[in-house]
């Protein structure tokens, strides 16, 4: 068996990376792709490699030179008009070599992980395609199989439907092809089709011909979790960088990045909290119903939206400013405060205290086994300390310790006697038993504390982080005011701002996502604590913080988890925990946390 890899294309995507190699020499974690890919090719014990190269194809040539003849014999084809052509050229150029062997035809720009070359090899079909089902950052050649794991369809972009996704699979671009096929059916209609349709085309269009003349004998197999990546832009060599790390490397990649881990769908995100049951399947479809019209048109300005905010939550409008996600208007109520003291409360949200000089924070530090504390700790902790303004999250991020709604009124009139203004944030107060009856947001409960305020994530119990949707409110109409002259005249899209709208049809679903949620944590807290190096503490919120006892230190579970596709939070990392060796883990749907319980369970 030989092995042919294409390598003639310019990869004009990839901009700076290969200005001056082609896209082989491009390095995914300091290892070039051609190195990879000949260190995985040399354990087969292959007849031959053949490499069509073209642009920078001497450079290539050269880099290789003779670093691999002890243990894989190379020999190269050049393709000279390689920026006139496609891969139906470049493989032309090798059809005498292809016919010559059984072969593993493979591209360029492919990252892999070994396995995916044992599967082809190994497998008795000798005509294979390797498949992956359909993801959304997949790109090109499409195909449709049946339950034989025959190719029923070859899909080309322009016949791409969207609404058909469930049946396709993207051809990995990697085949076996055996001497026969290569001689008697692929070959000789390579040659056909070329001198038909010319030579700037793909050489997957001559599979899709075979197929429909019922001359192939290909056959697809689909793989599973093997990881595997098409690098063609900037952004793909950055994904492909994070899911092929290691160790800290891994942790960082990812972790770097702050959301958007919808590229990497094989991954368990239990490091962001969301409501795993909101929004309803009926909502969605509205708002799937609503594309266009919001997709074409400017949303409204902060009159209309602060109305629907008011509208949302009970309150009125002109206590109310909506934010894009609550971070933009943590940044600005801190920046109020810039030059006075402020009363931290910790664990706690990082995003309030990075906002603050190190010199303003007075911290309060809770040294209880749960980092719990009473209203009573508070006031007795910050009396005489001279700070101007006390955070109280609640309940806290990440401890999940929960203040009862009485004891937070009784410290916000404490606060008031006492010159200091208050700001709860309540992003998880929906995730506590009795919610209904938990929330400050109130006018009544507002206008009896005028120096009260409350911030409010929608993206958190409400389930829609990728709207970008938060509420900062409080009776103090000045500030109110102030903060809505800081913001941008368009600071929610027409998404988050239709959702708003729509609410309050789905206000009862929301109260059973809520009730069906706190049913799923109580069972994954019994769950959690049949883990024998876990001491989990009990929580209020949408996620558990959880010490690690034994076997591991955070940072060690931290990448064991990692490396099975789980994303969590290292808390050990984080300020003001007292040493203590502590992750947190969000809570997510039955079927995820079983998945999760499983691996803590193996490890």
């Amino acid at each position: 068996m030989q092995a042919i890899i294409l390598a003639a294309g310019m990869g004009r995507r990839l901009g700076e990376y290969t200005k001056d190699n082609t896209k082989c020499m491009v390095p995914v974690n300091g290892v070039r792709l051609i190195d990879r890919v000949i260190g995985q090719l040399s354990k087969l014990h292959l007849t031959r490699l053949v490499l069509v190269v073209g642009y920078e194809g001497q450079k290539l040539i050269d880099y290789i030179g003779h670093r691999y003849d002890d243990v894989l014999k190379i020999e190269f084809i050049n393709n000279p008009i390689y920026d006139k052509t496609n891969n139906i050229y470049s493989l032309a150029l090798a059809k005498k070599e292809l016919c010559e062997d059984d072969t593993i035809l493979l591209e360029s720009d492919l990252i892999f992980e070994d396995r995916m070359l044992e599967l082809l090899v190994n497998h008795p079909d000798r005509d294979l395609a390797l498949v992956a089902k359909y993801e959304t950052w997949m790109d090109g050649t499409m195909v449709s199989i049946d339950a034989n794991r025959n190719i029923v369809n070859f899909i080309p972009k322009e016949a791409f439907r969207y609404e058909d996704v469930d049946l396709y699979y993207k051809t990995v671009n990697i085949y076996k092809f055996s001497k026969e096929f290569s001689t008697d059916f692929y070959v000789p209609f390579l040659d056909a089709y070329s001198k038909v349709m010319g030579n700037n085309e793909y050489y997957e269009q001559v599979l899709r011909v075979l197929l429909h003349l019922h001359k192939s004998t290909l056959k697809a197999l689909p793989i599973t979790d093997e990881k595997w990546y098409e690098i063609d832009d900037v952004q793909d060599l950055d994904i492909a960088s994070a899911i092929f790390s290691d160790g800290t490397v891994k942790y960082h990649e990812y972790h770097k990045r702050y959301g958007g881990y919808w590229r990497f769908p094989q991954m368990l995100d239990y490091c962001y909290l969301v409501n795993p049951f909101f929004p309803s399947k009926r909502m969605k479809d509205e708002l799937r119903a609503n594309f266009d019209v919001l997709l074409e048109n400017y949303p409204s300005g902060m009159l209309v939206n602060s109305l629907l905010a008011g509208k949302y939550f009970g309150i009125k409008q002109d206590y109310v400013v909506v934010g894009n996600g609550a971070a933009e208007l943590i940044k600005i109520v801190m920046e109020e405060h810039t030059g006075d003291k402020v009363g931290i409360i910790y664990p706690t949200f990082d995003e309030y205290p990075n906002r603050l000089r190190k010199e303003q924070i007075v911290p309060f530090i809770s040294q209880k086994e749960n980092f719990d504390y009473t209203a009573d700790d508070l006031m007795e902790h910050y009396k005489d300390t001279g700070i101007s303004l006390m955070l109280l999250i609640n309940p806290d991020n990440p401890s999940g310790h929960f203040m009862p709604k009485a004891d937070v009124l009784r410290l916000a009139a404490w606060c008031e006697d006492n010159g200091i203004k208050l700001v709860v944030d309540e992003s998880f107060v929906d995730f506590t038993d009795d919610f209904e009856h938990n929330s400050l947001l109130h006018n009544d409960l507002l206008e009896q504390h005028p120096t009260m305020m409350v911030m409010k994530s929608i993206s958190k119990s409400y389930g829609v982080p990728g709207l970008r949707l938060g509420v900062f409110v409080t009776a103090n109409t000045d500030l109110i005011a102030r903060m809505k002259k800081e913001v941008s005249i368009w600071n929610i899209n027409s998404f988050a701002e239709f959702y708003l709208q729509i609410y309050g049809k789905y206000e009862n679903e929301y109260k059973k996502a809520c009730c069906q949620f706190i049913e799923e944590r109580n069972t994954f807290y019994a769950e959690l604590q049949t883990i024998p190096f876990l001491r989990v503490i009990p929580s209020q919120a949408n996620y558990f913080l959880c010490e690690v006892i034994d076997k591991y230190t955070s940072t060690e579970l931290t990448q064991r988890l990692i490396e099975n596709n789980v994303l969590i939070s290292n808390c050990g990392l984080k300020n003001n925990m007292a040493g203590k060796q502590l992750i947190r883990l969000a809570v997510r749907s039955r079927q995820d946390n079983a998945r999760l319980i499983s691996i803590l369970r193996t490890l």
